[in-house]
């Protein structure tokens, strides 16, 4: 199954509560959740008391993406607050294997993440561990880039791996996704299409609705 998950990376900060609540009521079941460090990735931006504000108030499932270094120091304090999935950078843990334990240990399901130049092959022992695979699709650490394209061969790759291993695992994509060029990475094998600016930028509302209808044509 396909799903949307919106990034409020991209969202009007005055108007968040507005702007999920719109994202939701239009169909979107997820929502992405961007949080850096300024140390992993060069920018900051939300932690633990935003979830917990915005968790009160949406059913949404919370799809929390941790772009922090030593992600392992903080995946109780994620899950308290209000987190179903939490993904953590491959590049960003020491014991990756001891995280993704951590993360179910506390209810969530455990997705890792992948830089654009992060081979497949890290994943070689972790790959059953977990829920989702992130295929980072820009560089992490800020919205509105443009989409990497030898991302879709390694979306691709990875999609042909977990078949011969009769894994089901969601493929997540983030980053440079819009409306005119989602169909690549969905042709390609992925299933939890983040996006942020081409979600929150104009009518939230008829984006939404756009992508979730391109999303049951592809499904056919």
């Amino acid at each position: 199954m396909i799903h949307l998950a919106p990034s409020i990376l991209a969202a009007d900060f005055w108007n968040l509560g507005r702007n999920i609540a719109e994202a939701e009521a239009a169909g979107a079941k997820y929502l992405h959740i961007d949080v850096m460090d300024g140390d992993f990735v060069p920018s900051i931006s939300f932690g633990m008391p935003v979830i917990a504000s915005i968790r009160k108030k949406t059913r949404m499932i919370f799809d929390v993406h941790l772009m922090v270094s030593n992600p392992e120091r903080y995946i109780e304090r994620f899950a308290a607050c209000g987190a179903d999935i939490i993904t953590v950078h491959v590049e960003a843990c020491k014991h990756v294997d001891r995280v993704i334990q951590q993360i179910k240990a506390c209810g969530c399901k455990a997705g890792v993440a992948l830089n654009p130049v992060t081979s497949l092959h890290t994943l070689d022992y972790i790959v059953d561990m977990v829920d989702m695979i992130l295929v980072m699709t820009v560089n992490p650490g800020f919205g509105g880039q443009e989409y990497i394209k030898t991302s879709t061969r390694k979306i691709q790759k990875l999609r042909e791996r977990l078949n011969e291993l009769g894994l089901e695992k969601d493929i997540q994509v983030d980053g440079g996704i819009r409306k005119n060029n989602v169909h690549v990475v969905l042709e390609a094998g992925a299933n939890v299409i983040v996006s942020g600016t081409s979600i929150f930028s104009g009518d939230i509302t008829k984006n939404v609705q756009d992508y979730l209808e391109i999303f049951r044509q592809f499904e056919g």
